[in-house]
């Protein structure tokens, strides 16, 4: 977690590339507004706050870093003074909140919010079913998330994306349209391009001719053949992105620009990218520690200086140093596939639920205004940078132009920011719009946006809906996923390192077929095509 504890990379994703979201009101329109508001029979204000015209006290479960006791933090003291309803906080640490999670559900002792909730379709899908979490459109469209409700209008993807296949929305995502990464992508060590005079490779040619050289011609100038081309954890890291170079959208289902779905690893194009990384592991051009080293071995390379390419948040979180604009973002390259490159580009909204609502709530009017208030300018930058005044301050509010403040006390930024809101190291509930850091950005995240702008989202495309299938699907769909990931992994190691034969890819993809992957996309097409038509 320290890599994305790192000031700039928050800002970054809060900031990465021009948002498709539209802002969500002004401060007079949104529930950030105070004032008296209207009412309801239930006495919940549908607009202003307080929210509520008696006090309310309400339970919430969620994961928590251990930065700081919640109760204490000024977000969520000011979050109560405004609404007038007082949390009591059900905590577990972030690695084992899901194992409390389940022991929750199952027991039926409920909070009556969950959030940074984690939820996975199925645990929608199956506890929305039973009851236990209410569905939630009844509340956003009689009025009580008026921030939520002007989101949805405005982006039907993401309301459908969210509603289960009985038509109800049992869980609410965090929406970053301006979002470019899934994860950390490629980067060129900066000083051996500069050594060996190249530009970027621009097809898998070039890029292999590329690593050729850093192998041979010493960039790194210290008399010793040690440079490393290209390195990997496993192939975990960089897979996905090297993917699009044979015209693959994803590491995982995805479906192409005809709405067709694929799964990867039976695909000619995966056959292209494990023939060229079997040509690189054989000229010892890809790491040869690749499937047995940590990820800390592979930083210590790169700090001495040894590799060439490699993947990460950022450059300097494996080069060691500031950050800056030396090292270029990798251009993905052009191969033998029709097409190619393509990009795997984040879709905007989570893959899983941050926010729900359980049965025994006494009051879900209330808990959706509450939890609406996030989905405004007003509510993420509360949560997001805490309270004016302690972090930052406007310096032009009208147009929303804010500065940062001296850290009270001196140290470092984002690790004060974790005392002061829950929003640290959890994925929450709302939204990021570029607004929300407006003057608060660096050169360096605005060389990242441009560097996205210029070569990812051009070729750019989310690989998968966020799609639900029924409880028997996803009983199927996951049993036969898990069986086929091991065996394709397992295959993928021996056919990059040699130990199987590219001669033997027909046998290969036979068997795959054989464990189901066929049927696999079949019920993930049968899930998509429900999506794209809104039943």
């Amino acid at each position: 977690m320290k890599k994305l504890r790192k000031a700039s990379s928050i800002l970054l994703c809060l900031t990465l590339a021009a948002t498709m979201l539209a802002a969500c009101g002004s401060s007079k329109e949104n529930a950030g507004a105070s004032g008296t508001g209207t009412a309801s029979t239930e006495g919940v204000k549908k607009e202003g706050f307080p929210i509520v015209d008696k006090p309310l006290t309400l339970k919430v479960m969620s994961q928590d870093a251990g930065v700081a006791d919640w109760s204490t933090m000024p977000v969520m003291q000011e979050m109560e003074k405004l609404s007038g309803i007082k949390l009591e906080y059900q905590l577990s640490p972030i690695d084992s909140f899901e194992t409390k999670k389940n022991l929750v559900f199952a027991s039926g002792d409920l909070p009556d919010m969950f959030y940074a909730a984690d939820l996975k379709s199925a645990e929608q899908v199956t506890y929305g079913s039973q009851g236990i979490l209410i569905p939630l459109e009844k509340y956003i469209d009689e009025g009580y998330a008026p921030n939520i409700k002007k989101l949805f209008d405005e982006n039907p993807d993401i309301r459908k994306s969210f509603t289960t296949p009985d038509g109800h929305i049992y869980a609410l995502p965090f929406v970053d349209k301006a979002a470019v990464w899934y994860r950390g992508p490629m980067w060129y060590n900066g000083k051996f391009l500069k050594a060996l005079n190249v530009t970027e490779p621009k097809t898998t040619e070039e890029l292999y001719t590329f690593l050729k050289r850093v192998k041979e011609e010493d960039p790194n100038g210290n008399g010793k053949q040690d440079e490393i081309p290209l390195t990997s954890v496993k192939l975990d890291d960089l897979r996905m992105y090297f993917f699009g170079f044979w015209g693959m959208y994803n590491e995982g289902i995805y479906s192409d620009k005809e709405g067709k779905v694929h799964y990867p690893y039976q695909e000619e194009g995966y056959k292209g990218y494990l023939t060229f990384m079997n040509r690189l592991w054989k000229e010892e051009l890809l790491d040869h520690d690749t499937f047995s080293q940590t990820p800390d071995q592979k930083k210590a390379k790169g700090e001495n200086n040894q590799l060439a390419l490699f993947n990460d948040y950022h450059s300097y979180f494996t080069l060691g140093g500031e950050p800056s604009s030396e090292n270029p973002l990798m251009t993905p390259v052009k191969s033998e596939i029709e097409g190619s490159p393509v990009y795997g580009m984040h879709p905007g909204i989570s893959a899983r639920g941050t926010f729900a609502i359980s049965s025994s709530n006494p009051s879900p009017e209330a808990s959706m205004r509450w939890i609406d208030y996030l989905y405004s300018y007003d509510g993420a930058t509360l949560f997001n940078q805490g309270p004016e005044g302690t972090l930052w301050k406007f310096k032009d509010k009208e147009n929303r132009v804010k500065e940062w403040l001296p850290v009270p006390g001196g140290g470092d930024r984002e690790e004060y920011r974790g005392k002061i809101t829950p929003n640290y190291g959890i994925l929450t509930p709302g939204i990021n719009e570029p607004d929300v850091a407006k003057g608060l950005r660096t050169e360096f995240d605005e060389w990242i946006e441009q560097q996205n702008q210029e070569k990812l989202v051009p070729i750019g495309k989310a690989p998968f809906p966020n799609v639900y299938l029924t409880n028997e699907e996803q009983s199927e769909a996951t049993a036969l996923a898990s069986d086929l990931d091991t065996y394709v992994k397992q295959m993928e190691a021996k056919f990059v390192t040699g130990q199987e034969p590219l001669e033997n890819w027909d046998k290969y993809v036979a068997q795959v077929k054989k464990m189901g992957s066929d049927r696999l996309v079949e019920l993930y097409q049968g899930a998509y095509d429900r999506w794209n038509t809104g039943q």
